[in-house]
């Protein structure tokens, strides 16, 4: 029988150690998100307000908050900024739903990670 506790609790202890995170972002999701609420400036990836500052892998690289300089990776530094916004670009916080925010900094990244853009 104290074999048996013991095996349980190896079980249990190993599943909430290792097991999968309690959210993971949806890139699908995020497409969706984007295209009804950052397409309007962001078709492509482009950006329509500041031509430069596009959703690219090399521009993300030279002009985002937290992932230019290594401290944020590309999906922190991305929910960063559509939450808080910056310039022109508005903040999201309170339009959209973490999850959503979440979802949109997967879509973005995997699409400026892969050149789908």
């Amino acid at each position: 029988m104290k074999k048996l506790l013991a095996i349980a609790l190896t079980v249990l202890a190993t599943v909430f150690a290792f097991g999968t995170p309690a959210f993971a972002a949806d890139a699908a999701a995020g497409a969706q998100v984007f295209s009804a609420n950052c397409a309007a400036c962001h078709a492509g990836g482009n950006n329509a307000v500041m031509p430069n500052k596009t959703l690219k892998a090399d521009a993300l690289k030279t002009y985002l908050a937290g992932y230019n300089d290594g401290s944020k990776s590309l999906e922190e530094a991305i929910i960063y900024q559509a939450k808080n916004g910056q310039g022109a670009m508005p903040a999201f916080i309170g339009r959209l739903s973490d999850d959503d925010i979440a979802n949109v900094a997967a879509y973005v990244a995997d699409q400026a990670e892969n050149n789908k853009w």
